[in-house]
């Protein structure tokens, strides 16, 4: 069992001092994981001045997300039990200076190689750094209240860093370059660094000895990373090729089921999936954080393609978004969530982005922002702020203490693949809607904005399955 709980004292006894330890501690876990959310959003606007620059073709500029997301997303549930393993503390600080040394090398990149190679270090890096806060976040704040308020920032942090990362991707290219992108996270990745071996409570973790199954991780990698490619990549490749690499994904996952239950020392202890409230609520996550990433990536394509915005004045028609998130979470949802209960709070936000997309589902070619963007924009945004930090507490609620960390790393895990998943469908859908109507003779504009409400359309759908999956498997006799 990790040490974290050892050092951290019972509300009635905590001191000043320790309060205020406490919740710097937060503060340091927000802002690192800011920088790496903010990184995973930032480059979508800044994708033209880096293809023009460097020379990207079509396919290739994808490269410069994938290269991020396929580490990222596979290498979260290793780390996270690593984290357990060797200390969560050193895996958060490690992961800081790999994340700031490779947006350094993506900044300084004059070639494409250098930056796909420089992301994928990034994602790494972001791995690293991410896997592990959620499990030391619910070691600081054992106590449900308090737990709430901390997750309600935490999750503050990371839906505003998203819509923050839009805004600044088209300010910094457009006042400066796209390197600038990347080397902004110099500066805040060393504070970042400095405050986390300042603050964060040091703890030895249970050993590598314990529970180190390397030939389970080299599977669940494998499985993860490749599942994250055939994702991103199935609208560039056949289906056939497609399916292929899918059915590979599945054995990779079925060996490693098979060797978790036979294995004295197992990775993934099988045992978290008898809950019935962390299985289902990484379920939901994945519905969740599917519509969400593919609204926030298809209506900047509507802003800047259909309504004709610049860079700039997409991320700023995003910035409504992190204001109302920022200020619902640390204002009304631990309190909700205390008087109410994750369970109802979590439905109720569920409808919010519900309703949102079916608005959004509606947006015409010859449309505008206050009318048709900004209403659907508010209610996601104040949906989201509802369901995420409900739903993050029901997940991290139903691990035990030495399975925090994994925990962690798993419903990372589900957001990431939620919104690779999420962003491949709505995207391809859109794309496909809108060729086919080209292909017809209809107008550019038109067709484009058909293609865009057909995508909104099908999130509507994908938001309501994961209202009803919520509410029928995250309900409990408490919650009735």
């Amino acid at each position: 069992m990790s040490t974290m709980s050892t050092a951290v004292e019972s509300p009635a006894r905590m001191t000043p001092s320790r309060t205020y330890s406490r919740w710097a501690s937060l503060v340091v876990l927000c802002a690192g994981t800011l920088m790496t959310i903010l990184d995973g959003n930032i480059v979508t606007v800044a994708m033209p001045a880096i293809q023009n620059d460097l020379g990207f073709s079509g396919p290739g500029l994808a490269w410069v997300v994938n290269a991020y997301l396929i580490p990222f997303g596979g290498l979260l549930l290793l780390i996270g039990r690593l984290g357990d393993l060797v200390g969560r503390k050193r895996m958060f600080t490690a992961g800081l200076a790999v994340f700031t040394a490779a947006s350094v090398l993506a900044g300084l990149a004059t070639s494409q190689g250098v930056l796909i190679a420089a992301r994928a270090l990034q994602g790494v890096g972001g791995a690293m750094a991410s896997a592990v806060v959620l499990g030391m976040l619910v070691a600081l704040f054992p106590e449900p209240r308090e737990q709430a308020r901390a997750i309600a920032v935490f999750s503050a942090v990371g839906a505003a860093g998203g819509a923050l990362g839009t805004f600044l991707g088209g300010a910094l290219t457009q006042a400066l370059s796209w390197h600038w992108i990347f080397l902004i996270n110099l500066p805040i990745g060393i504070a970042a660094w400095l405050a986390a071996v300042r603050f964060l409570v040091p703890e030895s973790g249970a050993g590598l000895g314990r529970g180190a199954d390397y030939p389970g991780a080299a599977l669940v990698t494998s499985a993860l990373m490749l599942t994250v490619y055939v994702i991103v990549g199935a609208g560039d490749r056949d289906l056939a090729v497609t399916l292929l690499l899918a059915a590979a994904a599945l054995a990779l996952f079925t060996a490693f089921t098979v060797r978790q239950a036979r294995t004295a020392r197992p990775l993934l202890r099988l045992r978290l999936f008898r809950s019935r409230v962390l299985a289902g609520a990484n379920a939901v996550q994945v519905l969740m954080i599917g519509t969400m990433y593919g609204f926030q990536f298809i209506g900047a394509l509507y802003l800047q393609r259909v309504l004709g915005f610049s860079e700039l004045a997409t991320g700023t028609a995003f910035l409504p978004a992190p204001i109302a998130i920022g200020l619902l979470m640390m204002g009304l949802s631990a309190r909700t969530i205390g008087r109410f209960g994750p369970y109802r709070v979590l439905l109720a936000g569920l409808v919010l982005i519900g309703g949102g997309m079916a608005l959004l589902s509606r947006a015409p070619a010859d449309g505008s922002y206050a009318a048709d963007v900004l209403p659907p924009l508010l209610l996601l945004s104040a949906g989201f702020a509802a369901a995420m930090p409900a739903l993050t507490g029901m997940a991290m609620s139903a691990a035990r203490e030495e399975d925090a960390g994994l925990a962690s790393g798993l419903f990372n895990t589900t957001q990431v693949v939620g919104g690779s998943l999420g962003l491949a469908v709505l995207s391809t859908l859109a794309a496909g809607r809108t060729e086919g109507l080209l292909g017809r003779g209809a107008e550019l504009i038109p067709a484009t904005a058909e293609g865009y409400r057909l995508a909104f359309l099908v999130a509507t759908g994908i938001a309501l399955g994961a209202l009803a999956l919520a509410a029928v498997v995250l309900r409990t006799r408490g919650q009735d």
